[in-house]
């Protein structure tokens, strides 16, 4: 086994007076690349379907580690917790600046440059060069750690790269009939550990929650690796008195996991002005015992939440809500914001505005499946926005970030699974999140980078064998 051990250093020199700052630290290794390189959930590094489906070339994408893997870097304003699994962090600490494995030829000021001529591998590792000019990376930095060159390239987002954190390492063709694809589109969770998929769907004022059997860490005898291999195992039926999918032709709701041990569905139509009125239904997923409502909104104009239309040969949904902390985030209808609506108080809702006009498109193209919000973690993402989890909006720019998504991402330990497509080419979607952190280096004092001074950054990882 191999042990990785890495030293950093920062410098910080004053353009205007040559004075040079510097602080020199160690590192932690977290679990981020034995995640990658050590699991294969749903058997996804595996060619086990179509025969024309998109895998990621590792050699050169990922490989080597570095500077692939280990290709970019992460620098933050607050300290970071020194755990292994430590890898994603919450977006109430996200990057204050950033660097890839090459040049940084935009203009994104958070972004540095790889020193090419001075970064190079060592006979038991690498040496990562990483400099910042005086509008670059500016900010207080407290914390740095290694990402992939991914990760390092745009993080989660910027105003000026369309460059996405979410790298497709599977798309598989789903050869499925209609009926299996409105179960996968229909998934609200997915239980990797326990091999559970839980589909939920509503009709003429009946809801119904499905559990099944999805190979994920093990495969039974008779099964596949591809998604006709799904096992119903129960099947429950809520018969509803308030409520309902609104809409005839197209019926508009969907269903959400609180992630508090219920599951929530809500159903509205468009409003451009006045009072929305929204209809609710909250299952506790221990025994399937429910309650349900109707909310009256104020002067509040949404966006319908979403929909869910069975066509003859194909699923057609959309999201517009996104459900975290409690709290149920829809886009409202004039694209210049998101109501926040507590799901236990239907009194406190609060309109966040981003300041501008979102072009509101979905972050997975056009088609008809299509996702206006998503959610990572406590981050919610948006075609041209995201909004942290003390509800700061950042402007981003509009572009895709995934395929044709109906369903929600499902995650686990960075790997990311999604159910979608659009008019009759359905797939399943895998994905890495790239921002990861691969190492952790908190500074024994944050330093502060501005416009007088530029910041050289060295990193060394050795590996050696452990005996």
């Amino acid at each position: 086994m191999r042990r990785l051990t890495g030293n950093l250093t920062v410098e910080l020199e004053d353009v205007n007076t040559g004075a040079v700052e510097a602080v020199a630290e160690t590192n932690m290794v977290t679990n981020a690349v034995n995640n990658i390189l050590g699991m294969n959930p749903m058997g996804l590094f595996y060619k086990s379907s179509g025969e024309y489906d998109d895998q990621l070339i590792w050699n050169e994408e990922m490989l080597p580690i570095c500077p692939n893997m280990l290709g970019g870097i992460l620098l933050f304003s607050d300290a970071v917790t020194e755990d292994a699994d430590n890898i994603y962090l919450s977006s109430a600490n996200l990057p204050v600046a950033y660097a890839s494995n090459d040049v940084n030829a935009t203009a994104n000021v958070k972004r540095g440059s790889m020193n090419l001529t001075e970064s190079m591998a060592l006979t038991n590792g690498y040496k990562f060069v990483w400099e910042f000019t005086p509008s670059q990376g500016n900010g207080t930095i407290a914390a740095v750690g290694i990402t992939s060159k991914q990760g390092g390239a745009n993080a989660y987002g910027s105003d000026v790269a369309v460059k996405t954190a979410f790298l497709e390492i599977r798309k598989n063709t789903l050869d499925l009939g209609v009926g299996w694809l409105n179960t996968l589109f229909r998934a609200v969770e997915v239980d990797f550990e326990k091999g559970k998929l839980y589909s939920i769907a509503y009709a003429s004022n009946t809801v119904t929650i499905s559990t099944y059997r999805i190979p994920v860490f093990d495969i039974g005898l008779n099964e596949k690796l591809d998604d006709t291999t799904l096992t119903l195992e129960d099947a429950t039926v809520l018969n509803c008195g308030t409520f309902q999918f609104y809409g005839s032709y197209t019926p508009y709701g969907i269903f959400f996991d609180g992630k508090d041990g219920y599951w929530y569905g809500f159903s509205n139509q468009a409003n451009s002005s006045g009072d929305a009125t929204m209809l609710w239904i909250r299952i506790k997923k221990d025994d399937f015992s429910f309650t349900e409502g109707s909310w009256t909104l104020s002067n509040a104009a949404l966006k319908a939440v979403g929909s869910f239309r069975e066509e003859s040969s194909y699923p057609d949904t959309q999201r517009n809500a996104v459900l975290r902390s409690g709290y149920l985030y829809v886009l409202g209808y004039g694209n210049n914001g998101v109501y926040k609506i507590n799901v236990n108080n239907q009194a406190d809702v609060t309109f966040i505005s981003f300041g501008f006009t979102s072009a509101a498109k979905s972050i997975g193209g056009s088609g008809s499946c299509e996702s206006r919000l998503a959610i990572i973690r406590d981050l919610i993402i948006g075609y041209d926005f995201v909004i942290d989890v003390n509800d700061k909006v950042t402007k981003t720019f509009g572009g895709t970030r995934y395929g044709t998504l109906a369903t929600p991402l499902f995650e686990y330990k960075g790997f990311l699974l999604g159910w979608g497509g659009s008019y009759g080419n359905e797939y399943r979607y895998n994905y890495l999140l790239t921002p990861y952190l691969a190492t952790i280096s908190n500074l024994s004092q944050a330093v502060v980078k501005n416009a007088d001074k530029t910041m050289k950054i060295t990193y060394t990882l050795t590996e050696e064998e452990e005996t």
